[in-house]
């Protein structure tokens, strides 16, 4: 994804310490989170983790399953799937309009 591509969501431009103010987690358990592959921050040239709104999202996401007794590895094993998900679903929106306007499938050709 190219700088221009990026939305304000995506930009990889909040401190840890921010973040910890958002989403009512520690520090630590940011970083622990961090440590079990759910969130993957950028870091800048003096190692300084990078955010962005999206992570924050994720992490209350994570925050909210860890509450209901969701083990860290279950989670994780969730995110995995998310991709594939919404490759279907953007595949499935893409196919039921084709067919609404009478767009035939470069494959189907």
């Amino acid at each position: 994804m190219t700088d221009e591509e990026k939305t304000y969501k995506t930009k990889k431009v909040i401190t840890i310490g921010i973040v910890s103010e958002l989403t009512g987690l520690s520090e630590r358990q940011i970083r622990y989170y961090e440590e079990r592959r759910l969130i993957f921050p950028t870091r800048s040239e003096r190692g300084t983790r990078k955010y962005s709104f999206a992570d924050v999202e994720t992490l209350m996401d994570i925050a909210n399953q860890m509450e209901d007794g969701v083990r860290t590895f279950e989670i994780r094993q969730e995110m995995k799937k998310k991709p594939d998900e919404q490759k279907l679903r953007r595949s499935m929106i893409k196919g039921q309009l084709n067919a609404r306007f009478g767009i035939q499938n470069e494959q189907r050709k």
